[in-house]
């Protein structure tokens, strides 16, 4: 029996890996051929949701009335390389993705991502850093709605590491709310240094935004812990703040 299971599992891996890989194909001749931004960002989205449903993957969203009628800046936990294509699925179309400056070295997933909307952030140079984040708080600025991941990573153990100041820093410049928002299952949809997809259920929720014009906030480590620890709460994970050997 648990050899016909794992047989099973193997087989839905391997389809749910041709649906992905053709989801990605059918962005990119999106990205490559469709003449505006508008009408690129709106086809990803949607091949993005449709490689979930395609594969069996159940995903259910809460608190999507708590997202602003208006601009905001979305940060969520990061647990796997599913949360990015998720969250594009799922969330309204206007947000563009936020993105570790390292996607820029791989030239067909940086066609992709670029193409679709998404901005970059150099992590490892102080110049490139710098440069980014100003185009970052520009965008912010003139109301543009983001989606970061502020922990930068991702680790093999569940919880939830520190939160980086980017994302607040944009959203206090851009005088926008900053909503939390907890992922739930993708961990388990694919480990870390695994390559088997696993068919679990998935979970996005939306909390409440977090106005960014209250005072206490003037620093923005205060609003990255206000919001890191929301996100906290609802999944009931480690904090992973203290460990001595966290990496980004």
């Amino acid at each position: 029996m648990k050899y016909v299971t794992g047989l099973l599992e193997g087989l839905w891996s391997l389809y749910a890996w041709i649906v992905f890989i053709v989801c990605v194909l059918l962005s990119l001749i999106v990205v490559t051929f469709v003449p505006t931004l508008k009408a690129r960002v709106a086809l990803t989205t949607a091949t993005s949701r449709l490689a979930f449903r395609l594969s069996g993957i159940r995903v259910e969203v809460t608190g999507l009335d708590n997202l602003p009628e208006g601009h905001s800046v979305v940060v969520a936990n990061h647990a796997s390389y599913v949360d990015g294509p998720l969250l594009k699925g799922f969330l309204p179309a206007r947000f563009s993705f936020v993105i570790k400056g390292e996607m820029r070295n791989i030239p067909i997933v940086h066609f992709l991502l670029r193409r679709s909307g998404s901005r970059f952030v150099e992590r490892f140079t102080a110049a490139g850093s710098a440069r980014d984040a100003r185009q970052i708080v520009k965008a912010a600025q003139g109301g543009q709605s983001l989606v970061f991941f502020p922990e930068g990573t991702f680790r093999e153990e569940p919880g939830v590491g520190r939160f980086r100041p980017g994302a607040f820093v944009a959203a206090t410049r851009g005088q926008m709310p900053v909503v939390p928002v907890s992922i739930t299952g993708t961990r388990e949809v694919l480990k870390c240094g695994h390559a088997m997809l696993r068919r679990r259920p998935v979970r996005i929720d939306i909390l409440p935004p977090i106005p960014t014009d209250d005072p206490a906030f003037a620093d923005h480590r205060a609003l990255a812990e206000r919001a890191r620890q929301r996100v906290l709460a609802n999944l009931g994970e480690p904090d992973l703040l203290g460990r001595e050997n966290e990496t980004y």
